[in-house]
């Protein structure tokens, strides 16, 4: 007799896994489809190369009207962005003006139903703060609009914020978010929990890694290839990406706010340009992500609760500043190939 033994089970005693669903769907994982460049193939091409690989779920960072048209009527669904520099005009405005904002910049281009999220804004709090004062006001109106269209139940509204809005990260358990932004987080805590929306947030264990002086922070810690597990309380800790999830947990839990999920916007490794980006490593901590989603083994605080994921990125942008690394996240080559044997489910 065979016996198999599955990721969750190695992770999780069997007591638990007894309590957990027989039948349980796994969780969305989806791919960022950046345009910082001027040498990507045509979007019709893009999207013969999601389709291939079986990716139906995809974030892209604005309402770009020949992107959107191109998406319609292919069944993927997306995450769309509104960029930062749209939040003031909506938050000043009403709701009237913000559904004809909606209907001129997205809804005109793909239908309703595709459209799984709106991400209101990126990294606003700390890489753009001064479009902070009008990130909730601006998600507030676009939410009555689309309750206007009968599309709240939806299309849910949400804002990526980078991890850093944590001024504690370690361990877990002491999570908090930086009390300068509270002003403005717990407000959008708060929409998120009424609307039954999540907390969005853009993970990046490589650049954690790399600027990590002390030994906080290992590379096979990283990876998820470490053998010493670090202990939080009366939980264990394999890997920084979950370590990383849990914090902002802790976080929301601290601001009285334990019952909104998460949803990891970015995350993804470099395959080149940096200290410890290669294809090898951008492979291991990839591959490790999406056995997670697919495999719903959640995170130590929350676990069998499968999280929602987009890896970062679709193809190299060769138009991104910063350093060189910020460059080389593609998965695929522009030719549609892929850079490293990634699967994004068991049939790719």
């Amino acid at each position: 007799m065979v016996i198999t033994i599955t990721i969750r089970e190695l992770l999780f005693p069997v007591s638990f896994l007894l309590l957990l669903p027989c039948e349980a769907v796994a969780a969305t994982l989806g791919i960022c489809y950046g345009r910082v460049a001027n040498n990507l193939p045509p979007t019709l091409e893009v999207i013969n190369i999601l389709k291939t690989n079986g990716i139906s779920n995809v974030r892209i960072f604005d309402p770009d009207p020949f992107t959107l048209q191109s998406f319609s009527g292919t069944g993927i669904n997306l995450m769309t962005g509104v960029p930062n520099e749209a939040l003031p005009s909506l938050a000043s405005g009403t709701p009237a003006s913000a559904l004809q904002w909606l209907q001129t910049n997205i809804f005109a281009h793909i239908v309703p139903s595709q459209i799984r999220y709106i991400a209101v804004g990126n990294e606003v709090l700390l890489k753009d703060s001064f479009y902070s004062p009008y990130l909730v006001p601006a998600i507030v109106n676009l939410y009555q609009a689309l309750k206007m269209l009968n599309l709240d139940g939806t299309i849910k509204l949400s804002s990526p914020q980078a991890a850093s809005v944590l001024s504690v990260s370690y361990p877990p358990s002491v999570g908090a978010f930086d009390p300068s932004l509270r002003a403005v987080l717990r407000p959008l805590l708060s929409f998120l929990h009424e609307t039954k929306s999540p907390f969005m947030v853009n993970v990046y264990p490589y650049f954690s890694y790399t600027s990590s002086r002390s030994n906080q922070v290992t590379l096979d810690y990283a990876l998820f290839r470490s053998n010493d597990m670090v202990q939080d309380g009366q939980l264990m800790y394999g890997n920084l990406f979950e370590a990383s999830l849990d914090a902002v947990v802790h976080a929301m839990e601290k601001e009285g706010f334990a019952e909104v999920e998460v949803v990891v916007s970015e995350t993804g490794w470099p395959k080149g340009g940096g200290e410890a980006a290669s294809v090898e490593n951008a492979l291991a901590y990839n591959e490790n992500v999406v056995r997670r989603v697919v495999g719903n083994v959640g995170t130590p605080r929350r676990p069998g609760v499968g999280i929602e994921v987009y890896l970062f990125d679709l193809f190299d942008e060769n138009g991104k500043g910063g350093d060189e690394c910020e460059k080389h996240f593609g998965i695929f080559g522009l030719d549609g190939v892929k850079a490293y044997d990634l699967r994004f489910n068991s049939e790719n």
